[in-house]
């Protein structure tokens, strides 16, 4: 889960790849990064951190140049340190400076082969970075001092036939201009969008169409999966189908959590799926549990907000804010260590005791992944004077892991795993647990859009599109334990 953004303009663009990066912020806490061509060079500037810290103004006047890529970063499997922030950059062929959002299943064996066959070394333990060599490798093997479109089409293609996961990336290539990719499956998102201007016409790509909203970019299409987007330096676009016989599955929990809601993804809008997932959910209660006794519907903020407010409706008892969140506080999914999350559940959120007192309230959560937010949030209600705290899921129970770029903890570590729904209830403290079943998911999803037809749903369902060796599985088990990250944030500090 990060962000990135990539333009093409006529005027310098390191202002806008900064106010297109705020508002992708959530998509990653962790690092950020600009990199721009001006003239003949390449100017970078990363670092861990918030974007606004990242980017002072001495930084920002280095970035000249009409043509730039930007990422935020948290960390997926492995190292959180600072050289893994990007864009990453090798000088070889061209130049390219290159971001990355998603996760590749197949890294340890691209690593072998970027040493043994492309005699390439990775410096850092990111996937990233193996993308970029891919690319790099594809277009030196093809030994051309000019570019062609069809000379970069090739090389895309080339990493679509070596690189299985999720992934969409932007690479700058020096001379040439800006490549933006998806891969096959369009498990991550990337949408494209133009603006005209009075010198003349525009281009971007980004993760989600909020950030070209804000920038002014009337958002073009989605890039397709499997397809390769060129802006040349000049502003020539043009695309072309690098791969082609994927099913289609973007990642359902885009919508249920990762995406920001004034966002469009495969042309269908966040906000709404939400509102049908609130509905569907809501019509579960009414049908298994017709004579609730549910005095008001509360959502946790901020994600669970438009899913609680149909759900309310639905019911017919009233929506109330009862917590409320502190703004300064990062996103509680993202952070590195459970203790970190542990303490960042009080200071982020308090709650109203008024509308709490001797009332019965359903909570409404967006998911529940390790259980362990949701524990102390429910304890929060009962302390605030609740009589009795249930628990809506907009989202099914997260049994299994996902491997495309959401950084979800070890199978171990999460609560719905290998239990029944009476003993996660159990487990977290709520009087009563209630889930949004897959199939009405993806239908609050595709009802946006009737040409979507799969979802990568594997966090729910266990089944991963791609196909994932279990020898990989266990790997990431280890990777991504509490205890594991614990241990590397030692060996870095």
């Amino acid at each position: 889960m990060c962000g990135i953004i990539g333009i093409v303009g006529n005027r310098p663009v390191a202002s806008s790849l900064y106010d297109a990066l705020t508002v992708l912020q959530h998509r990653g806490q962790d690092a950020a990064g600009i990199a721009t061509v001006d003239g003949a060079k390449l100017r970078l500037h990363k670092h861990k951190g918030l974007v606004r810290d990242v980017f002072t103004q001495q930084a920002m006047d280095k970035l000249g140049g009409r043509i730039g890529i930007g990422h935020c970063r948290y960390p997926t499997a492995g190292s959180d340190d600072v050289g893994e922030a990007q864009p990453f950059y090798v000088n070889s062929p061209y130049g390219i400076a290159f971001a990355h959002n998603g996760n590749l299943v197949n890294t340890e064996l691209l690593r072998r082969e970027m040493f043994e066959q492309d005699r390439r070394h990775i410096n850092t333990n990111s996937d990233s970075e193996i993308l970029l060599n891919i690319l790099a490798h594809e277009l030196q093997i093809q030994d051309r001092l000019q570019l062609t479109p069809d000379h970069i089409f090739k090389a895309v293609a080339g990493v679509h036939a070596r690189a299985c996961g999720g992934y969409a990336c932007i690479a700058l290539v020096l001379g040439y201009g800006l490549v933006a990719f998806r891969d096959p499956h369009g498990i991550r998102p990337l949408v494209l969008g133009e603006r005209e201007t009075p010198d003349g016409r525009e281009y971007a790509v980004a993760s989600e169409s909020v950030a070209l909203d804000i920038l002014g970019f009337k958002v073009k299409r989605d890039v397709e999966p499997g397809e390769a987007v060129i802006i040349s330096d000049n502003g020539q676009l043009v695309t072309r189908h690098c791969s082609e016989g994927a099913v289609h599955a973007p990642c359902i929990f885009e919508y249920v959590y990762l995406a920001r809601p004034d966002s469009m993804i495969e042309d269908v809008s966040v906000y709404k799926a939400r509102l049908r997932m609130g509905e569907k959910l809501g019509q579960k209660i009414l049908r298994e549990w017709p004579d609730h006794d549910i005095d008001s519907v509360i959502p946790i903020p901020d994600t669970s907000r438009t899913a609680a407010s149909t759900l309310a409706m639905e019911l017919g008892v009233p929506f109330r804010e009862g917590f409320v969140k502190n703004r300064y506080i990062g996103r509680t999914f993202i952070m590195p260590g459970q203790g970190e999350r542990v303490q960042s559940v009080r200071r982020k959120l308090n709650a109203i005791d008024l509308e709490f007192r001797n009332k019965n309230v359903l909570l409404v959560d967006d998911s529940i992944v390790r259980g362990t937010t949701s524990r102390q949030i429910i304890q929060m209600a009962r302390e605030a004077g609740a009589k009795k705290v249930y628990v809506a899921s907009a989202a099914p129970p997260v049994r299994y892991p996902n491997v495309y770029g959401i950084d979800m903890p070890a199978v171990a570590e999460l609560i719905a795993a290998g239990r029944e729904v009476d003993e996660i209830q159990h487990l977290i403290g709520a009087d009563r647990l209630i889930y949004q079943d897959l199939a009405d998911l993806i239908w609050a999803v595709a009802d946006g859009n009737e040409m979507l037809q799969h979802f990568d749903t594997s966090c729910f369902s266990g089944e991963y599109v791609t196909g994932v060796d279990p020898a990989y599985l266990a790997q990431l088990e280890m990777l991504r334990s509490d205890e594991a990250k614990a241990k590397d944030n030692r060996r870095s500090a």
